[in-house]
Order: structure tokens, then sequence, then C-alpha cells
């Protein structure tokens, strides 16, 4: 009989903090000892040949089976969304719960679970997305599902059908701040990008590159900063998604300095498109369309900076997965405005190769950043670590064997997911997971799946230490007590 379930032995094994060489071994999907020649033997043994291991990547922002508040539903639902994921390394997914207004949370929650319950092959937890914060919502609803392990939630200052006032904010981070959870913020000024959208739809700018136009670079510094200023009203941890522009990182970047627990994310769009995709014959640029766009060079370069310094926390995919047709990006087909296009490219396989590839291979970041960006930091911002994020004794074992001087040209048929095409298509990669394993699963070998629809587990999330506030009320806050008026929260 053999002593563990999966050793994997001769491996480079690498966390945010060190570098080891050895075995790992396994037992009831757990991780139970690391170490130089681990005596006794597996059920199931692979030599690692020196590569590297490393922990199953953590995608925290990914949409999946999930309606667009434009009402089109993704392309991948969670059976192809997460055995892309699979394939490209990524052990967990945090898609999110997407509240529509007039919607009951609750009810939300048990849809997406009956979704996900029958065609996830590796493990997930969900974030909730906030659009109609009813006192239903904020008083019974939103305070029960915390308690039951949704601990973080999304708020819009963009988008008709999902954005929040400033005040419904506050609503918002004054119930996290008591109830211990996190809130992500799309920080684009919905005010700006409309009236720049109405006057160059008005003068027949309709096309895709225009949308680059319209969602200006000034709509997510402007959004940043008041994102930041609300937080602060309420010492609100909050983390502001999908960061692309150099205003917006530096006013984070100081706020951090300033000792505010304001964290940052990118993604692999910011790092290698540019504006200048979106500018193709006829619609085709709506492949590129997302919100907020790619940049220029310039912007690229202050991503990369924030990345390698620490003040963006984490990399993950916002994999928006429309297909190129009526159903998915262009409703109309060739007659399709930049005002009408679905928002959002595909991203969930290729992330962390890109980042790998780009980061690690070019010397931008070592390979101790890549694990904390891609793994590491999302399971301690959303309450998962360490059970995920890690390598390490007790933790599930979910990691994976990459081989650092693989190369690959990327095409989409050689991908998982169920979108048709990739904003990346035809660029070379150098480095790649060859097999992945999720809680002691061997899911990726030899370019095969093993993975049975259902075999991923829901995993409630505990609240994070990130979401709890400093205790610094603002003078105002202190003020109201002063002058008698009830704590607020």
């Amino acid at each position: 009989m053999s002593d563990y379930d999966l050793i994997v032995r001769n491996a480079r094994i690498v966390n945010e903090d060190r570098e080891t060489e050895g075995d790992i071994a396994v037992k009831d999907s757990r991780i139970t000892a690391i170490g130089p020649a681990i005596r006794g033997s597996g059920a199931r043994e692979i030599d690692a040949g020196a590569k590297l291991v490393l922990p199953g990547g953590v995608d925290s922002h990914v949409h999946i089976e999930q309606q667009s508040g434009m009402g089109v539903m993704c392309a991948d639902d969670f059976y192809t969304g997460t055995v892309s994921a699979a394939f490209g390394g990524t052990t967990t997914v945090i898609p999110f719960a997407a509240q529509h207004r007039g919607m009951s949370l609750r009810k939300v929650v048990e849809e997406y679970h009956a979704a996900a319950t029958p065609k996830a092959v590796i493990d997930y937890a969900f974030h909730l997305i906030v659009s109609d914060p009813t006192p239903q919502v904020l008083g019974q609803e939103l305070p029960a599902l915390i308690k039951d392990g949704y601990t973080s939630f999304k708020v819009y200052m963009t988008y008709e059908a999902l954005k929040l006032s400033d005040y419904q904010i506050l609503d918002v981070l004054a119930l996290a701040t008591r109830e211990g959870a996190l809130v992500m913020v799309h920080a684009e000024n919905h005010d700006i990008i409309q009236w720049l959208a109405h006057h160059l739809v008005g003068q027949g700018h309709v096309a895709p590159k225009f949308h680059a136009v319209a969602h200006a670079r000034i709509a997510e510094a402007e959004a940043t900063n008041r994102a930041i200023a609300l937080a602060r009203l309420v010492d609100a941890p909050i983390l502001i998604v999908h960061m692309s522009e150099i205003e917006a990182i530096e006013t984070l970047r100081q706020a951090q300095r300033r000792g505010l627990k304001i964290f940052g994310e990118t993604c692999p769009q910011y790092i290698a498109l540019t504006a200048d995709e979106l500018d193709k014959p006829g619609v085709e640029g709506a492949m590129w369309c997302c919100s907020p766009p790619p940049r220029d060079a310039e912007a690229q370069e202050a991503v990369w900076a924030a990345l390698k310094d620490g003040t963006l926390q984490t990399f993950s995919s916002d994999h928006a997965p429309y297909q190129f047709n009526e159903k998915g990006k262009i409703p109309k087909g060739e007659k399709t405005t930049f005002k009408e296009m679905a928002n959002g490219v595909p991203g969930i396989e290729i992330r962390l190769p890109l980042l790998f590839s780009e980061g690690v291979q070019k010397g931008r970041i070592t390979l101790q950043q890549f694990v904390a960006l891609t793994a590491t930091n999302h399971a301690r911002l959303y309450g998962l670590y360490p059970r995920k994020g890690t390598i390490a004794v007790g933790s599930d074992a979910d990691f994976a064997i990459w081989d650092a001087d693989k190369d690959v040209t990327v095409r989409w048929k050689d991908l998982h997911d169920n979108v048709g095409y990739t904003p990346y298509e035809g660029r070379e990669i150098k480095g790649w997971p060859i097999t992945v394993v999720s809680r002691g699963r061997v899911i990726v070998e030899n370019g095969k799946l093993h993975a049975a629809r259902g075999s991923g587990q829901f995993l409630p999330c505990a609240s994070p230490d990130s979401s709890k506030p400093l205790g610094r009320a603002t003078p105002e806050l202190q003020a109201m007590g002063r002058l008698g008026a009830r704590p607020l929260f």
C-alpha cells in the first residue's frame, strides 16, 4: 500500500517568499510533506526533472456564464471556462454572481451555484456584483451572505444598468467596513464617457477605435481618485480593478504611501495590447474592445513599474468572453457602433503564460513576484489563504509543473475556451504549464484533460485581513461623534 496518493519528485518549488528544491507529497487532497528525497511511495509519482513547480493560479476576476448589463451572455459556461483556466495553470477562479436591478441577491447566488455545481472542473468561490442596494439587500441579504462566505463584492461607477451613485457606494462601503468584507470598484467616470460618446456618435465616429477615445484616461483617473476619497471617508479598504492608466496608478501609489488600505489589480490586456489594436477595418476592432481600453506603450510601462514595486497586488484575467457575432460582440453586425459592442476580452488561459513570458523571462519581475501576483495575493485578499495560493504543508495540493523553455505560438484553435478568437493570436510565448494538479488530482497532463464535469468544489471565503479597517475615522466622522450623532457603522 502506498504512503501517499501523489509524490512529485525533483521539483524546483517557488513560493512568493522563497525557492527550494525537493519533493512534494500529497495525501487526501492536501500537501502533507515537502522536503528533499521524501521517503515512502506514492500511488502516482511524477519526476519534475528540476522543472519549476509553482502554486496553482488563483484568478480572482473572471466572468463566466454571466449576463452582461447589456443582456449579452458570456460565451463560456462553467465547464469551458474552468477547463480553459486549468490548461493555463489556474486551479481556482472567483467569478461574479451578478445582481441586476430588481433581483434578489440571495436568488442570484442560488442561480450561479446551480450553473457551476454540475460543470466546474476546478475550485471556485464567488464575488457578488451589487447593482441594486435596496434596504432589503443592505439590511438582510448582504450581511447574511458575507457570513456564508461571500466576503467580496463589486460595484460599478459606470455602465447605465449597473452603476451606483456615490451615495449608494458609501452605503455599500459602510456595510463592508462593518461586516468585514472587501469592495472591488470599477472606476471610470460615467458622465465623462457618456458625454464624449454622445458627441463622437453625433459626428458619425462610431468605429471600435472610438471606444478608446470615449473611455478617456481622465475618466479612469478621476473615478479612481473619487473611489479612494469615498473609501477614506468611511475607512473602508477597497480594490480598484483592471487599472490601465498612468495618473490613476500614481493616485493609488500615493494613497498606499499614506497608509491607506487601497489595493490595485491589472490584467493581460494592459501589458500586451494598445489602443491601436481597435483600429481595424469595419467592426473587427471590437475583438479588442474592453473597459478601460488598452492604452499605449507609456501606460504599459507604468503598469509594469506598478507590478514590480507592489503598487498593484493582483494580476487577473478579467476574462469577459463574447463571441464575435450578433449574439456576442456585435449585436447589429457590421452596423454595430462602439457604444453597442459588448465590452471585454478573453484571457483566462493566457493570463499566466503571458505574464511569465513577458515578465519573468524578460526580467521585469521575479519568480517570487510572479507567484504573488498570480496566486498568493489573490488568496490573501479574498480570504482563501493558506488553503490556496501557496505550496505548503496543510494547503490544498494545487500546483503546476512549468516548462520554462517551452515555446508556444498562441492560436485560438489550441486554447480551450468557447470564444472563437483570442486577442493574442500569433503572439510568441516562452514558458507554459505542462502538468496541472488540483487538490491532488492530475487534471492536465500531456495536453489532455483528466477532470470530470462538476469535480470542482465551492470555496466559502473567510473575511480577509485586508477587509479590516485601520480604525482611523476621518475628521468628518469624528466630528459627528463629538456632536452626538450615532455611529454610522
